[in-house]
Order: structure tokens, then C-alpha cells, then sequence
């Protein structure tokens, strides 16, 4: 009775997808996780009691910290994300070291604030969604994951998805 699954008629989109999640939600927070199994339930815990420490507005997932860590990526695919995220800290600031990451507990109201002031689409939404909480001045928590690559479905990750990124870091950069 605490968890509330509401399938959607398709693929509308990531940010249709948080707005669908927020309009859903029964309770004060809503908790973002990839449906692949690659964010791991057992976290959820330990987001919960991060959350309380210090009311946080945010907890948020990394792989790149002590205790943090990614299983069954190639190379390729770690140099990737580090590199995204290396270049999104350069320009952005973000005061997060996983800001390509999706596993993420929000204060309800904090997250509606966030989506209503979110341009971005595509991979760089998740980015946007922590500089704009920095912008707001949200309080935000890390709690180390081990994101696993996932075991259903397929990475969408390809040269057009890179490209995209790159040209939205580039907006967010010039208009943040």
C-alpha cells in the first residue's frame, strides 16, 4: 500500500514520466529508480534514513563516490559516463559527483518545483534537475550505489544520444 506502480499508455518520455509519477504520488516523496533492475532495492533504505539525517530535499544515487561502484560495463561505457560527468562538474558546478544518475529520492513538492523549471530533454533532464536544484538552493545527499547494467532491455546510449548531450550541456552552460 505504500508503493504505487500506474503504467503508461507508451513511451512519452522521461520528463512526461516524472510529471506522470508526481501527479500519481499518494505521499510527501517520491522516489525515481530505473525499472531494469539496474538501481538495486535494497538502496532504498538507506535513502530513507539519509533523507532524515538532515531533511534533506533530495538524496540522490552515486556511483562515484567510497562505497559506490558499477558493475558489468565495458570500457567504453565507463569512460563514457565518467567523462560526461567530468565535463558536466567543469562547466556546471552541480555540488553532486553523479549527475548522470537516475536514482533519486525527492521531496514531493521539491520535485514538481524542479520539473516546472526543466527545459532539457534526453539524457542531459537529470543533469538539469540538480543544477536547478543547486540554483534553488535544495539541500541534496549522496548515497553510495553499485549501479548494475541492466538485465532487461537495451542501452539507447549511441553517437546521436552523445551529440544531443553535449549540445544540451552547452544550453544549460550558456543559460544557467
Amino acid at each position: 500500500n505504500r508503493i504505487v506502480l500506474r503504467p503508461r499508455a507508451g513511451k512519452l518520455g522521461l520528463g512526461t514520466a516524472y510529471v506522470h509519477g508526481i501527479q500519481n504520488a499518494t505521499g510527501n516523496f517520491v522516489l525515481i529508480m530505473d525499472a531494469d533492475m539496474s538501481h538495486h532495492p535494497k538502496a532504498i533504505p538507506e535513502f530513507i534514513r539519509k533523507q532524515k539525517e538532515r531533511d534533506y530535499d533530495i538524496v540522490t544515487g552515486t556511483r562515484y563516490v567510497n562505497g559506490g561502484g558499477v558493475y558489468g560495463w565495458d570500457l567504453r561505457r565507463k569512460l563514457t559516463s565518467r567523462g560526461a560527468n567530468f565535463i558536466a562538474d567543469l562547466l556546471l558546478s552541480p555540488g553532486v559527483s553523479d549527475l548522470t544518475g537516475s536514482f533519486r529520492l525527492y521531496k514531493k513538492d521539491v520535485l514538481h518545483q524542479i520539473i516546472n523549471a526543466t527545459v532539457s530533454k534526453g539524457y542531459v533532464f537529470q543533469m538539469e534537475m540538480m543544477v536547478r536544484a543547486k540554483q534553488f538552493n535544495f539541500s541534496v545527499a549522496e548515497v553510495p550505489i553499485t549501479f548494475v547494467d541492466r538485465v532487461y532491455g537495451e542501452s539507447k546510449l549511441g553517437a546521436n544520444e552523445i551529440v544531443g548531450y553535449l549540445k544540451g550541456l552547452w544550453t544549460l552552460f550558456t543559460s544557467i
